[in-house]
Protein backbone atom coordinates (compact mmCIF):
# COMPACT_ATOMS: atom_id res chain seq x y z
CA UNK A 1 0.00 0.00 0.00
CA UNK A 2 1.51 3.40 -1.09
CA UNK A 3 1.30 6.16 1.47
CA UNK A 4 0.94 9.98 -0.52
CA UNK A 5 2.32 12.91 1.69
CA UNK A 6 0.57 16.34 0.72
CA UNK A 7 2.19 19.24 1.67
CA UNK A 8 -0.20 21.42 3.72
CA UNK A 9 1.31 24.74 2.57
CA UNK A 10 0.62 24.05 -0.93
CA UNK A 11 -1.99 21.05 -1.14
CA UNK A 12 0.21 19.22 -3.32
CA UNK A 13 1.99 15.77 -2.82
CA UNK A 14 5.06 15.98 -1.91
CA UNK A 15 6.50 12.20 -1.52
CA UNK A 16 5.05 8.80 -1.58
CA UNK A 17 6.08 5.89 0.71
CA UNK A 18 4.90 2.29 0.55
CA UNK A 19 4.16 0.18 3.42
CA UNK A 20 6.55 -2.61 4.85
CA UNK A 21 5.25 -6.10 4.28
CA UNK A 22 3.30 -7.68 7.21
CA UNK A 23 6.68 -10.30 6.75
CA UNK A 24 9.14 -7.48 7.69
CA UNK A 25 7.17 -5.98 10.33
CA UNK A 26 6.66 -9.40 12.28
CA UNK A 27 10.49 -10.02 11.28
CA UNK A 28 11.25 -6.55 12.87
CA UNK A 29 8.88 -7.16 15.96
CA UNK A 30 10.36 -10.51 16.38
CA UNK A 31 13.46 -8.41 16.32
CA UNK A 32 12.14 -6.12 19.27
CA UNK A 33 11.43 -8.61 21.15
CA UNK A 34 14.62 -10.16 21.32
CA UNK A 35 15.86 -6.95 22.38
CA UNK A 36 13.88 -6.59 25.18
CA UNK A 37 15.22 -9.80 26.59
CA UNK A 38 19.00 -8.03 27.16
CA UNK A 39 17.94 -4.75 27.83
CA UNK A 40 15.64 -5.53 30.71
CA UNK A 41 18.63 -6.70 32.49
CA UNK A 42 20.81 -3.60 32.29
CA UNK A 43 20.11 -1.17 35.69
CA UNK A 44 18.44 2.20 35.49
CA UNK A 45 21.79 3.59 36.21
CA UNK A 46 23.06 1.79 33.23
CA UNK A 47 19.43 3.08 30.88
CA UNK A 48 19.66 6.55 32.20
CA UNK A 49 22.81 8.38 30.31
CA UNK A 50 21.59 7.00 27.41
CA UNK A 51 18.37 9.46 27.59
CA UNK A 52 20.91 11.94 28.54
CA UNK A 53 22.48 11.74 25.72
CA UNK A 54 19.40 11.66 24.05
CA UNK A 55 18.62 15.08 25.25
CA UNK A 56 21.93 15.82 23.29
CA UNK A 57 20.68 14.44 20.52
CA UNK A 58 17.50 16.43 19.81
CA UNK A 59 19.15 19.29 20.72
CA UNK A 60 22.12 18.65 18.16
CA UNK A 61 19.25 17.90 15.38
CA UNK A 62 16.68 20.45 16.47
CA UNK A 63 16.87 22.68 13.43
CA UNK A 64 16.36 19.89 10.96
CA UNK A 65 13.94 17.63 13.29
CA UNK A 66 11.92 21.11 13.08
CA UNK A 67 11.97 21.41 9.68
CA UNK A 68 10.39 18.03 9.11
CA UNK A 69 7.60 18.32 11.53
CA UNK A 70 6.83 21.76 9.66
CA UNK A 71 7.53 20.47 6.43
CA UNK A 72 5.23 17.16 6.99
CA UNK A 73 1.84 18.51 9.13
CA UNK A 74 2.28 22.21 9.28
CA UNK A 75 2.95 23.41 12.41
CA UNK A 76 4.50 26.91 12.64
CA UNK A 77 8.67 26.15 12.17
CA UNK A 78 9.06 28.34 15.77
CA UNK A 79 6.44 25.52 17.60
CA UNK A 80 8.03 22.93 16.13
CA UNK A 81 11.53 23.78 17.95
CA UNK A 82 10.11 23.77 20.92
CA UNK A 83 8.25 20.73 20.33
CA UNK A 84 12.14 18.72 20.06
CA UNK A 85 13.44 20.88 22.95
CA UNK A 86 11.02 19.74 24.91
CA UNK A 87 11.13 16.19 24.02
CA UNK A 88 14.86 17.02 24.85
CA UNK A 89 13.83 17.87 28.58
CA UNK A 90 11.05 14.90 28.81
CA UNK A 91 14.11 12.83 28.20
CA UNK A 92 15.93 14.63 31.06
CA UNK A 93 13.45 14.61 33.49
CA UNK A 94 13.03 10.30 33.34
CA UNK A 95 16.87 10.17 33.41
CA UNK A 96 16.91 12.18 36.71
CA UNK A 97 13.77 10.54 38.54
CA UNK A 98 13.65 7.19 36.85
CA UNK A 99 15.20 5.41 39.21
CA UNK A 100 13.28 7.11 42.26
CA UNK A 101 10.17 6.21 40.60
CA UNK A 102 10.76 3.21 39.98
CA UNK A 103 12.49 2.29 43.09
CA UNK A 104 10.99 -1.05 45.19
CA UNK A 105 8.54 -0.47 48.17
CA UNK A 106 8.88 -2.49 51.53
CA UNK A 107 5.24 -2.65 53.42
CA UNK A 108 4.77 -4.50 56.44
CA UNK A 109 2.53 -7.61 56.24
CA UNK A 110 2.04 -11.01 57.95
CA UNK A 111 5.30 -12.37 57.22
CA UNK A 112 9.28 -11.46 57.33
CA UNK A 113 9.68 -9.30 54.61
CA UNK A 114 6.84 -7.67 52.06
CA UNK A 115 8.26 -5.95 48.44
CA UNK A 116 7.05 -4.81 45.75
CA UNK A 117 9.12 -4.57 42.49
CA UNK A 118 8.10 -2.95 39.11
CA UNK A 119 9.27 -4.84 36.23
CA UNK A 120 8.82 -4.27 32.72
CA UNK A 121 6.79 -6.21 30.43
CA UNK A 122 7.87 -6.59 26.82
CA UNK A 123 7.14 -4.96 23.88
CA UNK A 124 5.10 -2.40 23.54
CA UNK A 125 3.51 -0.71 20.21
CA UNK A 126 2.31 2.78 20.11
CA UNK A 127 0.03 4.33 17.74
CA UNK A 128 0.52 7.81 17.54
CA UNK A 129 -0.86 10.76 15.94
CA UNK A 130 0.38 13.37 13.55
CA UNK A 131 -0.12 16.68 15.42
CA UNK A 132 2.82 16.78 17.84
CA UNK A 133 4.68 14.09 15.95
CA UNK A 134 7.93 14.30 18.32
CA UNK A 135 6.40 15.01 21.38
CA UNK A 136 3.71 12.27 21.70
CA UNK A 137 5.72 9.16 20.02
CA UNK A 138 8.53 10.49 22.83
CA UNK A 139 5.74 11.00 25.30
CA UNK A 140 5.20 7.58 25.20
CA UNK A 141 8.68 5.96 24.36
CA UNK A 142 10.53 7.37 26.97
CA UNK A 143 9.15 6.19 30.26
CA UNK A 144 8.41 3.14 28.47
CA UNK A 145 11.95 1.88 27.37
CA UNK A 146 13.37 3.26 30.26
CA UNK A 147 11.18 1.09 32.64
CA UNK A 148 13.69 -1.51 30.32
CA UNK A 149 10.39 -2.48 27.81
CA UNK A 150 11.34 -2.34 23.95
CA UNK A 151 8.56 -0.45 21.49
CA UNK A 152 7.40 -0.49 17.99
CA UNK A 153 6.30 3.22 16.86
CA UNK A 154 3.52 3.33 14.34
CA UNK A 155 3.22 6.57 13.14
CA UNK A 156 0.87 8.44 11.45
CA UNK A 157 0.58 7.80 7.76
CA UNK A 158 1.65 11.64 7.03
CA UNK A 159 4.75 11.65 9.29
CA UNK A 160 7.16 8.96 8.06
CA UNK A 161 10.05 11.04 8.08
CA UNK A 162 9.50 12.34 11.82
CA UNK A 163 9.27 8.49 12.26
CA UNK A 164 12.32 7.71 10.73
CA UNK A 165 14.29 9.99 12.66
CA UNK A 166 12.90 9.15 16.15
CA UNK A 167 14.39 5.83 15.70
CA UNK A 168 17.49 7.35 14.40
CA UNK A 169 17.97 9.71 17.73
CA UNK A 170 17.34 6.40 19.62
CA UNK A 171 19.87 5.03 17.12
CA UNK A 172 22.65 7.86 17.54
CA UNK A 173 22.14 7.88 21.69
CA UNK A 174 23.62 4.58 21.81
CA UNK A 175 20.28 2.27 22.85
CA UNK A 176 20.62 -1.61 21.47
CA UNK A 177 19.24 -1.13 17.50
CA UNK A 178 16.32 -2.77 18.34
CA UNK A 179 15.03 -1.46 21.54
CA UNK A 180 12.62 1.08 19.64
CA UNK A 181 11.93 0.81 15.98
CA UNK A 182 9.74 1.98 13.70
CA UNK A 183 7.08 0.38 11.35
CA UNK A 184 5.21 1.11 8.38
CA UNK A 185 2.12 -0.67 8.41
CA UNK A 186 -1.67 -1.20 7.24
CA UNK A 187 -4.57 -1.69 9.89
CA UNK A 188 -4.70 -5.36 9.30
CA UNK A 189 -1.13 -6.43 10.16
CA UNK A 190 -0.90 -4.17 13.30
CA UNK A 191 -4.09 -5.87 14.58
CA UNK A 192 -2.61 -9.17 14.18
CA UNK A 193 0.53 -7.41 16.24
CA UNK A 194 -1.73 -6.75 18.72
CA UNK A 195 -3.69 -10.41 19.04
CA UNK A 196 -0.37 -11.68 19.22
CA UNK A 197 1.85 -13.08 21.42
CA UNK A 198 4.53 -10.85 20.81
CA UNK A 199 3.38 -7.70 22.14
CA UNK A 200 2.66 -6.87 25.78
CA UNK A 201 0.91 -3.94 25.76
CA UNK A 202 -0.65 -0.82 23.06
CA UNK A 203 -0.38 2.77 23.37
CA UNK A 204 -2.22 4.87 21.24
CA UNK A 205 -2.92 8.69 21.06
CA UNK A 206 -5.93 9.58 18.79
CA UNK A 207 -9.19 10.03 17.92
CA UNK A 208 -11.92 7.99 20.36
CA UNK A 209 -13.16 5.80 17.33
CA UNK A 210 -9.79 4.70 16.93
CA UNK A 211 -9.53 4.06 20.68
CA UNK A 212 -12.43 1.83 20.83
CA UNK A 213 -11.00 -0.33 18.01
CA UNK A 214 -7.70 -0.57 19.42
CA UNK A 215 -9.51 -0.94 23.07
CA UNK A 216 -11.33 -3.68 21.62
CA UNK A 217 -8.58 -5.59 20.12
CA UNK A 218 -6.12 -4.89 23.14
CA UNK A 219 -9.24 -6.34 25.15
CA UNK A 220 -9.37 -9.84 23.53
CA UNK A 221 -6.13 -10.39 23.53
CA UNK A 222 -5.49 -9.19 27.16
CA UNK A 223 -3.29 -6.80 26.62
CA UNK A 224 -2.39 -3.79 28.56
CA UNK A 225 -4.09 -0.60 26.60
CA UNK A 226 -2.89 3.22 27.31
CA UNK A 227 -5.65 5.83 25.33
CA UNK A 228 -5.48 9.39 25.23
CA UNK A 229 -7.49 10.61 22.69
CA UNK A 230 -9.77 13.75 22.25
CA UNK A 231 -10.68 16.54 23.94
CA UNK A 232 -13.39 19.61 24.16
CA UNK A 233 -11.63 21.29 26.90
CA UNK A 234 -13.01 24.18 28.90
CA UNK A 235 -11.71 27.24 29.33
CA UNK A 236 -13.53 29.00 32.29
CA UNK A 237 -13.58 32.76 32.23
CA UNK A 238 -15.09 33.93 35.78
CA UNK A 239 -16.57 37.62 35.97
CA UNK A 240 -13.24 38.98 38.55
CA UNK A 241 -11.20 38.07 35.81
CA UNK A 242 -9.11 40.73 33.92
CA UNK A 243 -10.44 40.34 30.47
CA UNK A 244 -7.66 41.55 28.71
CA UNK A 245 -5.35 38.89 29.83
CA UNK A 246 -7.39 35.99 30.06
CA UNK A 247 -8.58 37.04 26.27
CA UNK A 248 -4.23 36.64 25.11
CA UNK A 249 -4.23 33.40 26.92
CA UNK A 250 -7.51 32.18 25.55
CA UNK A 251 -5.42 33.40 21.99
CA UNK A 252 -3.05 31.12 22.79
CA UNK A 253 -4.51 28.45 24.78
CA UNK A 254 -6.91 28.10 21.35
CA UNK A 255 -4.33 28.66 18.11
CA UNK A 256 -1.54 26.70 19.24
CA UNK A 257 -0.72 24.35 15.91
CA UNK A 258 -3.72 26.12 14.21
CA UNK A 259 -5.99 24.28 17.21
CA UNK A 260 -4.99 21.07 16.33
CA UNK A 261 -4.58 19.67 19.78
CA UNK A 262 -6.24 17.50 22.41
CA UNK A 263 -5.62 19.69 24.68
CA UNK A 264 -6.07 22.91 23.07
CA UNK A 265 -8.83 25.30 24.79
CA UNK A 266 -11.82 24.22 22.71
CA UNK A 267 -15.08 25.75 24.54
CA UNK A 268 -14.80 29.42 26.16
CA UNK A 269 -17.51 29.74 28.77
CA UNK A 270 -17.39 33.39 29.94
CA UNK A 271 -19.96 34.42 32.74
CA UNK A 272 -22.16 37.12 31.65
CA UNK A 273 -20.77 40.65 33.10
CA UNK A 274 -17.59 40.17 31.64
CA UNK A 275 -18.45 38.61 28.16
CA UNK A 276 -18.76 41.66 26.01
CA UNK A 277 -15.20 42.78 27.59
CA UNK A 278 -13.46 39.42 27.10
CA UNK A 279 -15.37 38.81 23.50
CA UNK A 280 -13.75 42.03 22.22
CA UNK A 281 -10.36 41.61 23.46
CA UNK A 282 -10.30 38.25 21.82
CA UNK A 283 -11.61 38.87 18.76
CA UNK A 284 -9.09 41.90 18.54
CA UNK A 285 -6.68 39.03 19.36
CA UNK A 286 -7.37 36.01 16.56
CA UNK A 287 -7.45 39.23 13.73
CA UNK A 288 -3.75 40.40 14.56
CA UNK A 289 -2.33 36.65 14.98
CA UNK A 290 -0.10 36.51 11.06
CA UNK A 291 -1.28 33.49 9.32
CA UNK A 292 1.05 32.04 6.33
CA UNK A 293 4.10 29.65 5.36
CA UNK A 294 5.09 27.66 8.95
CA UNK A 295 8.41 27.98 7.74
CA UNK A 296 8.30 31.95 7.70
CA UNK A 297 9.80 32.83 11.37
CA UNK A 298 6.72 35.25 11.49
CA UNK A 299 4.16 32.95 10.91
CA UNK A 300 2.11 32.67 13.94
CA UNK A 301 -0.56 29.95 13.09
CA UNK A 302 -0.19 27.90 9.75
CA UNK A 303 -2.40 25.29 7.81
CA UNK A 304 -4.40 22.61 9.39
CA UNK A 305 -2.88 19.22 8.22
CA UNK A 306 -5.23 18.73 5.02
CA UNK A 307 -7.94 19.11 2.65
CA UNK A 308 -10.40 16.69 4.54
CA UNK A 309 -9.39 18.51 8.20
CA UNK A 310 -10.38 21.68 6.21
CA UNK A 311 -13.56 20.58 5.04
CA UNK A 312 -14.69 18.91 8.45
CA UNK A 313 -14.42 22.62 10.02
CA UNK A 314 -16.15 23.97 7.56
CA UNK A 315 -18.73 21.97 8.13
CA UNK A 316 -19.00 21.75 11.55
CA UNK A 317 -19.09 26.15 11.71
CA UNK A 318 -21.75 25.77 8.77
CA UNK A 319 -23.99 23.57 11.01
CA UNK A 320 -23.46 25.63 14.17
CA UNK A 321 -24.80 28.91 11.82
CA UNK A 322 -27.35 27.23 10.68
CA UNK A 323 -28.32 26.68 14.13
CA UNK A 324 -27.71 30.03 15.44
CA UNK A 325 -24.25 30.73 15.97
CA UNK A 326 -22.75 34.45 14.80
CA UNK A 327 -18.92 34.16 13.31
CA UNK A 328 -17.45 37.28 14.98
CA UNK A 329 -14.41 37.72 12.83
CA UNK A 330 -12.95 34.57 10.21
CA UNK A 331 -15.21 31.71 9.54
CA UNK A 332 -13.78 30.60 6.15
CA UNK A 333 -11.13 28.79 4.50
CA UNK A 334 -8.46 31.33 3.29
CA UNK A 335 -8.11 32.36 -0.84
CA UNK A 336 -4.82 31.00 -1.35
CA UNK A 337 -2.93 27.81 -1.94
CA UNK A 338 -2.93 24.40 0.55
CA UNK A 339 -5.32 24.12 4.18
CA UNK A 340 -5.42 27.64 5.22
CA UNK A 341 -8.91 28.36 7.82
CA UNK A 342 -8.75 31.98 9.34
CA UNK A 343 -8.70 32.06 13.05
CA UNK A 344 -12.36 32.33 13.88
CA UNK A 345 -14.71 33.48 16.83
CA UNK A 346 -18.26 32.11 17.25
CA UNK A 347 -21.03 33.56 19.70
CA UNK A 348 -24.44 32.98 20.46
CA UNK A 349 -23.97 29.24 21.03
CA UNK A 350 -25.73 26.80 22.83
CA UNK A 351 -24.04 23.50 24.07
CA UNK A 352 -25.91 21.21 21.45
CA UNK A 353 -23.98 23.15 18.45
CA UNK A 354 -21.53 20.97 16.73
CA UNK A 355 -18.95 23.56 17.57
CA UNK A 356 -19.45 23.24 21.02
CA UNK A 357 -20.76 19.44 21.17
CA UNK A 358 -18.19 17.97 18.70
CA UNK A 359 -14.02 18.35 19.14
CA UNK A 360 -12.85 20.78 16.77
CA UNK A 361 -9.82 20.26 15.62
CA UNK A 362 -8.86 23.80 13.83
CA UNK A 363 -8.61 27.21 14.46
CA UNK A 364 -12.44 28.18 15.40
CA UNK A 365 -13.23 29.43 19.23
CA UNK A 366 -16.99 29.45 20.31
CA UNK A 367 -17.49 31.79 23.23
CA UNK A 368 -20.97 30.41 25.02
CA UNK A 369 -22.14 33.09 27.99
CA UNK A 370 -23.68 31.85 31.73
CA UNK A 371 -25.29 33.59 34.42
CA UNK A 372 -22.52 32.39 36.77
CA UNK A 373 -20.19 29.86 38.16
CA UNK A 374 -22.66 27.51 38.97
CA UNK A 375 -23.92 27.34 35.57
CA UNK A 376 -20.32 27.33 34.15
CA UNK A 377 -19.23 24.24 35.95
CA UNK A 378 -22.62 22.34 34.19
CA UNK A 379 -21.66 23.33 30.54
CA UNK A 380 -18.05 22.56 31.37
CA UNK A 381 -19.15 18.94 32.02
CA UNK A 382 -21.95 18.26 29.26
CA UNK A 383 -19.67 17.04 27.20
CA UNK A 384 -18.24 13.49 26.64
CA UNK A 385 -15.14 14.04 26.72
CA UNK A 386 -13.08 15.04 29.84
CA UNK A 387 -9.01 15.22 29.64
CA UNK A 388 -8.47 18.57 30.23
CA UNK A 389 -9.62 22.51 31.07
CA UNK A 390 -9.02 25.62 32.69
CA UNK A 391 -10.34 27.98 35.50
CA UNK A 392 -9.64 32.00 35.31
CA UNK A 393 -9.89 34.12 38.36
CA UNK A 394 -8.61 36.32 40.42
CA UNK A 395 -9.32 34.36 43.75
CA UNK A 396 -7.45 31.24 44.16
CA UNK A 397 -8.73 29.48 46.43
CA UNK A 398 -12.24 30.17 44.01
CA UNK A 399 -9.72 28.58 41.17
CA UNK A 400 -8.95 25.41 43.11
CA UNK A 401 -12.73 25.03 44.46
CA UNK A 402 -13.90 24.96 40.93
CA UNK A 403 -11.22 23.00 39.30
CA UNK A 404 -11.82 20.12 42.01
CA UNK A 405 -15.48 20.24 40.06
CA UNK A 406 -14.40 19.72 36.38
CA UNK A 407 -14.82 16.28 35.14
CA UNK A 408 -11.34 15.88 33.38
CA UNK A 409 -7.97 14.45 33.93
CA UNK A 410 -5.99 17.52 33.98
CA UNK A 411 -7.01 21.13 35.26
CA UNK A 412 -5.48 24.59 35.17
CA UNK A 413 -6.00 27.93 37.09
CA UNK A 414 -4.82 30.64 35.40
CA UNK A 415 -2.92 29.03 32.85
CA UNK A 416 -3.50 26.84 29.42
CA UNK A 417 -3.72 23.14 29.64
CA UNK A 418 -0.30 21.78 28.96
CA UNK A 419 1.86 18.61 29.46
CA UNK A 420 4.80 18.42 31.55
CA UNK A 421 6.35 15.39 32.26
CA UNK A 422 6.55 16.20 36.14
CA UNK A 423 2.72 16.18 36.59
CA UNK A 424 0.25 12.93 35.07
CA UNK A 425 -1.60 13.58 31.66
CA UNK A 426 -4.34 11.55 30.67
CA UNK A 427 -8.26 11.78 30.42
CA UNK A 428 -11.55 10.38 31.61
CA UNK A 429 -14.83 9.21 29.90
CA UNK A 430 -14.18 9.46 26.24
CA UNK A 431 -11.03 10.96 26.54
CA UNK A 432 -9.22 7.77 27.39
CA UNK A 433 -7.89 5.47 29.82
CA UNK A 434 -4.89 5.66 31.32
CA UNK A 435 -1.83 8.21 32.31
CA UNK A 436 1.25 9.08 30.58
CA UNK A 437 4.05 11.06 32.17
CA UNK A 438 4.84 11.42 35.96
CA UNK A 439 5.56 8.18 37.87
CA UNK A 440 2.08 7.04 37.25
CA UNK A 441 3.04 6.86 33.27
CA UNK A 442 6.32 5.15 34.06
CA UNK A 443 4.09 2.79 35.87
CA UNK A 444 1.93 1.96 33.00
CA UNK A 445 3.77 -0.90 31.49
CA UNK A 446 5.87 -2.22 33.98
CA UNK A 447 4.62 -5.74 36.65
CA UNK A 448 3.93 -4.06 39.55
CA UNK A 449 4.93 -7.04 41.34
CA UNK A 450 4.27 -8.25 45.34
CA UNK A 451 7.61 -10.25 46.85
CA UNK A 452 5.99 -11.70 50.09
CA UNK A 453 9.19 -13.55 52.31
CA UNK A 454 7.95 -15.75 55.53
CA UNK A 455 10.54 -18.00 57.54
CA UNK A 456 10.68 -21.32 56.75
CA UNK A 457 9.89 -24.16 59.21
Amino acid sequence: MQVELTNPVTGEIAKRYENMSRNRVLAIAARVGEAFVLWRERSLSERAPLFREMAAVLRRRQERYAKLITLEMGKPIREARAEVEKCAWLAEVYADHAADWLAEEEIAADGRRHLITFEPLGVIISIMPWNFPFWQALRFAVPAVIAGNTCLLKHARNVPQCALAIEEAFREAGFPPDAFRTVFADHEVIGELVAGDQIQGVSLTGSTEAGELIAEAAGRGLKKVVLELGGSDPFIVLEDADPAFTARQAVSGRMINAGQSCIAAKRFIVVASLAEDFTRHFAAGLEALTVGDPLDEATQVGPVVDERALVELETQLARSVAAGAKVVTGGKRLSRPGCFFAPTLVTETTPEMPVMSEEVFGPIAPVIVVADEAEAIAVANQTPFGLGGSVWTRDLERGLRLARRIEAGTVFVNSIVKSDPRMPFGGIKKSGIGRELYKYGLREFVNIKGINIYEHG
